[in-house]
Formats: C-alpha cells, sequence, structure tokens
C-alpha cells in the first residue's frame, strides 16, 4: 500500500526516511533516531518495528540479526514490508510473500527503497537509484527518490499521503530532535506538498546558520520564495541584520509587524529574553 526509502548521507552522517501511499497518514510508516538509523515499516503496517528495531540498533544488534528477530516474532510476518538502516550504512529489508504486487525491495549500502501495491516493479529501484544519482542535503536527495518512485508508477490506486524524517547522525543528540519531520496526511498531490512544506522548513532551520557573511537580500528572498509569512521573513531579515551588527536595521524589519499589534511588541520582548535578539533592538522600535 505505501512506497519508501530509507537512506543515510555519507557527508553528513544524517539518516532519513521518506514514503508515500494512497493511505490516509502514512507518517507512522517512518522512524528515525540520531546516530542509531532509521526505519520504514509497511504493508499492513506494524509501527512496533519502529521502536523496537531502533532499540535493538541502539545496543548494537545488527540490521539483519533485528530484522530476523522481529520478523520471526511478527504471527503476521507474510503481510509486512519492513526495512532497516544502521547508522554505518547497513542495510536489511523484508517483503513478505503475502505482501500485495507489485511489490519488492532493493537494499544496497546507504540505502534500501521498498514498495508493495505498486503500478510497476521498477518502482523501488527508480528509488534508490535516483537516490544514488542525486546530490544535496539528504532531504532533497529522499525527496529526489519519492518523485522518481511515483514516476516509475507509484501506488497503482494513486496517491493521499507522505512524510520525510530526516535525524542527525550524531548519537549525542536526543533521541527525539530531528532534523525535519513532516507529514503530509491527506492530500490530493502529497508529493507536492510534502516538497512545500519541506521548502518552508529548511528557511526556518537556514537562520541557525547566519552569521556575518550570510546575504541579507538572497535570505530575504529565499525566505519569500519558500513561502515564509511578512512577519516570519521580517524576522529572517532582523537576525542577519543582528549578525551584520546592524541593530537599526534589525528594528527598522521588525518595526512594522512590533507596531501592527501589541502582542507583537509582547512576542518580541520574549524573543530578546530567550537571547534570539538582543535588546538595543526592541529599544529602536520606538
Amino acid at each position: 500500500m505505501t512506497y519508501s526509502i530509507v537512506g543515510r548521507d555519507e557527508a553528513s552522517g544524517e539518516l532519513g526516511v521518506a514514503v508515500q501511499s494512497r493511505a490516509f497518514g502514512v507518517g507512522f510508516c517512518a522512524w528515525a533516531r540520531p546516530g542509531v538509523g532509521a526505519v520504514a515499516t509497511q504493508s499492513f503496517t506494524e509501527r512496533g518495528y519502529g521502536p523496537r528495531g531502533l532499540d535493538l540498533l541502539a545496543a548494537g544488534e545488527a540490521p539483519r540479526d533485528t530484522l530476523a528477530q522481529l520478523v520471526e516474532a511478527d504471527e503476521q510476518r507474510d503481510f509486512r514490508q519492513v526495512a532497516f538502516l544502521t547508522a554505518d550504512g547497513r542495510t536489511a529489508a523484508h517483503t513478505g510473500d503475502a505482501c500485495i504486487p507489485d511489490c519488492g525491495h532493493v537494499e544496497r549500502p546507504g540505502v534500501s527503497a521498498q514498495g508493495n501495491m505498486l503500478a510497476s516493479a521498477t518502482v523501488w529501484d527508480a528509488a534508490a537509484d535516483t537516490f544514488e544519482a542525486t546530490t544535496g542535503p539528504l532531504a532533497e536527495r529522499l525527496l529526489a527518490a519519492l518523485d522518481a518512485a511515483e514516476a516509475a508508477g507509484g501506488d497503482f490506486r494513486g496517491r493521499e499521503s507522505a512524510a520525510l524524517i530526516v535525524v542527525s547522525g550524531d548519537r549525542e543528540e536526543e533521541p527525539w530532535e530531528r532534523v525535519f519531520d513532516l507529514r503530509v496526511d491527506n492530500h490530493a498531490e502529497p508529493l507536492q506538498e510534502l516538497r512545500r512544506l519541506h521548502g518552508i522548513a529548511a528557511a526556518y532551520r537556514r537562520r541557525r546558520d547566519f552569521g556575518e557573511q550570510t546575504d541579507l537580500e538572497a535570505e530575504v528572498e529565499l525566505a519569500r520564495s519558500a513561502g515564509l509569512p511578512e512577519d516570519q521573513v521580517a524576522v529572517t531579515a532582523a537576525v542577519i541584520a543582528v549578525a551584520h551588527g546592524d541593530l537599526d536595521g534589525a528594528a527598522a524589519w521588525l518595526r512594522p509587524t512590533g507596531s501592527s499589534d501589541p502582542r507583537w511588541r509582547e512576542a518580541l520582548d520574549r524573543y530578546v529574553r530567550l537571547g534570539f535578539i538582543p535588546p538595543g533592538v526592541l529599544d529602536r522600535l520606538g
């Protein structure tokens, strides 16, 4: 009922899962934990493969052994489809004999793609091939893989939901920390909507890396094109202006928002108290 991909970025160590289905709310099929691994569990889904599998991987079990152990304990194993990926790029996948065709999977170092109830037996290879051939951040490679899988036929029933999870390769990060955690539960074009949400999330995340060399005009244009609301475009610009040491410029960007409603002034005060913007900006709002 679904096609998915689990992948690792060799450069950053990030781990991720991307999935699309005609079923409602497919996001529950995707699981990942920083520095440990990623799991896709689908086809009459047993969610327990996600947390249980990650616990076993975290304890040092190999993905093949983890898969064997959980599949053996599953009385409905023949109906399941599962893929595991570890932080070092090892993969293991299972497609039960009772999964609805076209169904299957492909395991490669750093990536596993799988699907069932598909319009073509080329879907999972198309996803894996595209993932390997695509450059850029892990999230964008996973999204490209989903597009390729859809172009190869996708779910024969059509489209409804999609999800993307990306986590750091750093095991020291908390288990709940995620680079991206995006879901489209019900949409006529879920992959397009997932890309739109990713663009917004990526624009917000870029704020973490703003510094003295950040191009303010370019980042403002990127924020607007990604779909950030104008008040958040202003915050983006203000953060960059602060990084440039231009408190007057930061205040100029924030002034229209701060003047639009008294509650915004209170919100900006909280930004100051959290250290997100310096007190001098608020003093300049007038």
